[in-house]
């Protein structure tokens, strides 16, 4: 599988995620693939405030931050109109209907299938 490293759109990505392992990695693949990254949220709340403060094209969320699900940040980055990928390490089987139909990047992640959602969102 080949990815492109230079994007004809440079995007500001939010990375919603509580593994620091994983968010390091997610954020060099973004790097790597010419993006930027604005913020990294390790929780419900703290994505909840940086949602609020807006200054990024799209979203990265893992469903499960420290013991609480992501739906909450889902639900304002729709009534903002800002894009996003769920991200999980396991099977979901109760995403909420609203969010059934977004993009989801199974873990572990490889630079290609980060490269590949981008390019689709």
């Amino acid at each position: 599988m080949t990815y492109q490293t230079t994007p004809p759109v440079r995007r500001s990505i939010l990375l919603v995620e509580d593994e620091a392992m994983i968010a390091m990695m997610l954020e060099e693949f973004v790097d790597t693939l010419g993006h930027h990254v604005s913020g990294v949220a390790t929780t419900v709340e703290d994505a909840c405030r940086m949602v609020e403060s807006g200054g990024f094209d799209l979203a990265i969320l893992d469903c499960h931050l420290e013991g609480q699900e992501v739906w909450p940040v889902a639900e304002m980055l729709d009534r903002k109109g800002i894009p996003y990928i769920l991200s999980s390490g396991g099977s979901i089987t109760d995403v909420p209907a609203p969010f059934a139909q977004r993009p989801m990047l199974a873990k572990p992640y490889t630079i290609g299938t980060i490269s590949d959602m981008l390019m689709a969102a």
